[in-house]
């Protein structure tokens, strides 16, 4: 799991803030050294080999989405519900979706709509988009995040490329910047995340993090000299195997040719955008280029990659913001899912796109629209399912879930059946060994998807 934030100390409007990442020697692997990691994969016997894998690109929008403003317009309700956007047609006949998004309009056909997803919790964190579960009764050691399952039972695809990676710098609330956490799975398959800050968060070759990988040439003499270096040391010799693919994996050519996006022709490096790095009040990176090199950590091996696009907390000022943010988003997703299908994986890559809950029907008078749990929705494409559909609807103000109420815990027995894993079978392991679902028992993948 790759996840894609950014480094901003604001606050959702709960005020709430949560740090929370432990640093060991040079790098930062949710509380396990990489060799720690290998070790354990090894001793599983749970490696994959080859790089036909299958793969989840999950886009994470951090504080609630307006639901009723994107894929589920009500053009027929009351000004004070329906707000200031209008409608548009799509590719494909009889759905229409906000008109801020004209190219994932565009190619509809592409992805599948769920105006209903349902069961919210109501708080401000990731674990439902994360996990499926509900952060309440959880068992001891927490429920772990899909890359922490994904890493667990499948391993990597790639032995020089971590199954489960976490790109987000230190952030001033992990919501944003949490990459999904192991749970009961152990530290052993939490997220490899190089770019945390602080000196022990970040992959560093002489000087040069993964934070500044734009320059090539730089980064290769780097990792020419750190090898040299390590070599002539005689540390090479002295470490045990795991070690040794520990450093593999930072000096790898693999994992270094993913975050050097020079390589992709400038065209499609243009088509995607580059979007903004600023920090502000709106929290995490808007960086477009950020799709692209979760394409490519996916083709490189990762298994799970999820990106953390912007704040969407929108107490205020919520038309104002949308038509900042709806299309760079537009670009970005677009972008990415034409990506996958120019290259023939779109039966292997799952792509969703959501967040923690949806807004209230009733426009505030701040013009923006406060929390509501009760309903949300969530885009789907790739993974070899049935697209260009919409699946549930919602009340006429869009307050409720109308027609087929859909769980997450359903979306995420659909994500686990895309890569391959049976969630009537397939069970991890709790702190007390117990075997645990994937999923809730009873919760089937969709059949509307596959």
């Amino acid at each position: 799991m790759l996840s894609i934030y950014s480094d901003n100390t604001g606050k959702f409007c709960d005020g709430l803030s949560r740090r929370g990442f432990i640093r060991v020697g040079g790098l930062s692997l949710g509380g396990a050294s990489l060799s720690q990691i290998l070790s354990a994969e090894s001793s599983s016997g749970k490696r994959s080999a080859g790089l036909g894998h299958k793969a989840v690109i999950m886009v994470f929008l951090a504080g609630g989405p307006p639901h009723q403003d994107m894929w589920d317009i009500k053009k027929d309700a009351p000004s004070n519900i329906r707000g200031e956007f209008k409608s548009i047609k799509t590719k494909v006949p009889g759905i229409e979706i906000c008109e801020l998004f004209p190219k994932i309009a565009g190619m509809a056909d592409k992805f599948a709509f769920i105006n209903s997803i349902v069961g919210a919790h109501g708080g401000h964190d990731a674990q439902q988009c994360l996990t499926g579960r509900s952060p309440r009764n959880a068992p001891p050691g927490g429920w772990p995040s899909i890359g922490s399952v994904m890493s667990s039972l499948q391993g990597p695809a790639n032995k020089s490329v971590p199954p489960f990676v976490g790109l987000s710098p230190k952030c001033g609330h992990d919501q944003w910047g949490d990459p999904g956490q192991p749970g009961f799975c152990g530290p052993s398959h939490a997220a490899f995340t190089p770019n945390r800050g602080g000196g022990a968060g970040d992959i560093k070759l002489k000087g040069v993090s993964l934070e500044r990988l734009d320059d090539r040439q730089k980064l290769l003499k780097s990792v020419d000299c750190f090898r040299r270096d390590v070599d002539a040391s005689g540390i090479m010799g002295s470490l045990d195997d795991f070690n040794k693919q520990a450093y593999g994996v930072l000096t790898s050519s693999k994992l270094a040719e993913a975050f050097d996006l020079s390589r992709e022709s400038s065209s499609l490096v243009e088509k995607y955008g580059k979007g903004t790095e600023k920090l502000t009040a709106d929290g995490p990176w808007k960086r477009l280029d950020q799709f692209l090199m979760a394409r490519r950590l996916v083709e490189a091996g990762a298994r799970c990659v999820t990106i953390g696009f912007s704040r969407w907390d929108w107490h205020g000022g919520n038309f104002k913001r949308a038509r900042e943010d709806f299309p760079l988003l537009d670009q970005g997703v677009s972008s990415l899912v034409q990506d996958i299908h120019d290259r023939g994986m779109q039966d292997d890559v799952s792509v969703v796109v959501w967040g923690e809950f949806g807004r209230t029907p009733i426009i505030n008078k701040s013009g923006g629209r406060d929390h509501w749990p009760k309903v949300s929705n969530a885009l789907i494409a790739g993974g070899g399912m049935r697209t260009g559909q919409v699946i549930g609807s919602t009340t006429r103000d869009g307050g409720e879930a109308d027609e087929r109420p859909v769980s997450f815990q359903e979306v995420f027995a659909t994500l686990y059946h895309s890569v391959g894993l049976d969630v009537n079978k397939v069970t991890v392991n709790d702190l007390n060994g117990r075997p645990r679902y994937l999923v809730d028992q009873g919760i089937k993948p969709m059949p509307e998807l596959i």
